[in-house]
């Protein structure tokens, strides 16, 4: 598959180098396997978003999680998004697409939540001025910290890998989804 270059050049250049001020660099690869990522996904039910793992990398975490949503899960065409305040998000759709909103200026924003332990610190708005474009199967997109971002549109349905470069250690490094603990 061509696409998975291009996301590991993403992930690369989201993760700062490790130092020894930082840490002693880990010393094993993590995987997840498609058999793992499909018990996730078929276990989801009603929710949207399901960590697989966060792993420490020594300069931070990355977090690997899998996402399903369906048209129950768009604005209806709102430009409202949310904006994680540390961890930038790369998509990678896997099948489906539709409408995303990036950027622009934040409007009416909630007060910054304490966040999931699982996507960190988030609040929520409407966008001025956002990137409006449609996503299908095979699209990668880098959503930085602070960029506002959310669904506008999902005809049928979008499912979808996110990689989370959290270099704040916001999120919990070791955790392990308790489906393929």
């Amino acid at each position: 598959m061509r696409a998975t270059p291009v996301l590991l050049t993403a992930l690369a250049m989201l993760i700062p180098e490790v130092t020894a001020a930082q840490g002693s660099p880990p010393t094993a690869a993590a995987d997840i396997t498609r058999e793992q990522v499909q018990t996730v996904l078929e276990s989801m039910g009603r929710s949207i978003d399901r960590q697989l793992k966060v792993v420490d990398i020594g300069a931070g975490n990355v977090a690997v999680g899998i996402l399903h949503r369906d048209g129950s899960n768009d604005s209806d065409g709102a430009l409202r998004g949310i904006i994680h305040t540390q961890v930038t998000e790369v998509y990678y759709i896997l099948s489906g697409g539709g409408v995303l909103l990036t950027g622009g200026e934040i409007t009416n924003a909630t007060e910054p939540s304490a966040g999931s332990d699982l996507i960190g610190p988030t609040f929520s708005g409407g966008s001025r001025n956002g990137t409006i474009r449609e996503v299908s199967a095979g699209d990668i997109v880098v959503i930085p910290a602070g960029v506002l971002h959310g669904w506008t549109e999902i005809p049928d349905q979008v499912t979808y890998l996110s990689i989370r470069a959290d270099p704040h250690d916001a999120l919990p490094a070791g955790y392990v989804n308790p489906l393929i603990n």
